[in-house]
């Protein structure tokens, strides 16, 4: 269901909505602050071996601070999109960070990739957020998100080395707000690890997986009654 955007709708509410419930997110945990290394090969749902994008922050960049510059592009051709990619890490609420400023301000068109998850292209989960609409209702990074289907194809390209890490969509899902903080569903949002405090892990079939969510729903007091989540799996 798209989003009924209104003025002032999104930012760091999106954020925290995503993750309502899960203020354990990587705090308390015993491993360090600097993303773990990528793998250096995965698997893609054809069997096929394929390569992972290397790191893609410095080493020692604590999860706390603000959003980074990564070497990535998000493309989604079925709608249109081609967007910069920044990380961002945990906000002082222990949840995923959703920069925003200004209505001239960049973020409102860029998206945001979780540092606490997998690094795209890794058998894990990689999770990437964006704002629908900015603070005047203009079209924000993911505005048609709604508009994907199973089947249509998303690219995460690696700027330095010209990889692209092709994903399929498999589910497209509406959630209440008042479900974002239920363990199982947070744990399919972010992947395994981060909801307990843990780096990202493994995911149970091998596979890379790649998780986008944005506003969706009505909009009530100061944000939107939904998130919209879509899932995908990589295949190249």
């Amino acid at each position: 269901m798209p989003a009924t955007r209104r003025p002032g709708s999104v930012g760091r509410r999106l954020a925290i909505g995503l993750a309502a419930g899960a203020a354990t997110l990587l705090t308390g945990c015993s491993t360090p602050a600097t993303h773990p290394a990528a793998t250096t090969g995965t698997v893609g749902s054809s069997g096929v071996e394929l390569a992972v994008p290397a790191a893609l922050t410095e080493g020692g960049l604590d999860l706390r601070a603000g959003p980074v510059a990564v070497p990535l592009e998000l493309r989604m051709p079925s709608i249109g999109l081609t967007a910069p990619v920044v990380g961002v890490g945990i906000t002082p609420e222990n949840v995923m960070d959703a920069p925003m400023g200004p209505a001239t301000d960049p973020s409102w068109r860029q998206a945001f990739w979780y540092r606490g998850s997998a690094i795209p292209g890794a058998p894990s989960t990689a999770l990437i957020a964006g704002h629908v609409d900015d603070p005047l209702g203009r079209p924000g990074v993911f505005f048609n998100l709604d508009d994907l289907r199973p089947g249509d194809p998303i690219v995460v390209h690696d700027t330095r080395v010209g990889l692209d890490v092709g994903y399929s969509v498999t589910e497209s899902k509406s959630y209440a707000l008042d479900q974002m903080g239920d363990p199982a569903l947070l744990s399919r949002i972010y992947g395994e690890g981060p909801v307990q405090g843990t780096w990202p892990r493994a995911s149970a079939d091998g596979l890379s997986h790649l998780t986008l969510v944005t506003c969706a729903g009505d909009f009530h007091g100061d944000t939107h009654d939904q998130r919209l989540v879509v899932y995908a799996t990589r295949v190249a």
